[in-house]
């Protein structure tokens, strides 16, 4: 990992760029909003995931056999 004047970068951003980017959100959502706000990211992530594994589908058509 390449380090730029003590900053690790993560991914393609460095953790300072990151702590700006998170100071921003937390101006504009409000601290009242961010558990909320970090509530959705990690449901539409688990979704994600279960799209890209094939979960999703077995699971709708378990739930499609257990509602007939």
């Amino acid at each position: 990992m390449h380090r730029m004047g003590g900053i690790t970068p993560i991914g393609p951003f460095s953790e300072g760029e990151l702590l700006i980017i998170l100071l921003i959100i937390l101006i504009v959502m409000g601290p009242g909003r961010l558990p909320q706000l970090a509530r959705a990211l990690g449901e539409a992530m688990r979704e994600f995931r279960k799209a890209v594994s094939g979960e999703y589908e077995r699971e709708k058509r378990r739930e499609q056999a257990e509602n007939k």
